[in-house]
């Protein structure tokens, strides 16, 4: 199943930062889709764990975002349809929470022409 997620920043009055994410819930990964004012890289990987989604960056732990209130059952149900975005200090300027919310489903299997994420599998091997 994959999910697509908007993520906003704390407001701010004019053109406010956001990502656009796209969450693959069988391969444990993301792809950013559109960002403005956010320092994403293109792709990470997926860690679920109660109640929570967290956006790590390529082959590691480090976290990027924490995706609060979201989480997919094994039957594919999905928790929530917004809730609050954790931003690392590192990656945003403030501390304060921003908000993501739940923009699309898509359950069908999706093969994509040039896959992101060919060779993932071997960088989780030769992580230390």
């Amino acid at each position: 199943m994959r999910l697509t997620i908007l993520i906003k920043c704390p407001a701010r009055t004019v053109n406010p930062d956001f990502a656009l994410v796209w969450l693959d819930t069988r391969e444990k990964r993301w792809s950013r889709e559109s960002h403005q004012g956010v320092d994403l890289p293109a792709w990470g990987e997926l860690q679920e764990s109660d109640g929570q989604t967290v956006l790590c960056a390529p082959a590691s732990d480090r976290p990027l975002c924490t995706i609060s209130g979201l989480s997919v059952t094994r039957r594919q149900e999905i928790s929530a349809t917004q809730g609050q975005a954790i931003w690392p200090s590192s990656v945003v300027q403030t501390q304060r929470p921003g908000h993501w919310r739940l923009q699309a489903v898509d359950h069908e299997s999706i093969v994509a022409a040039d896959s992101l994420f060919a060779g993932h599998r071997e960088l989780r091997s030769h992580r230390h």
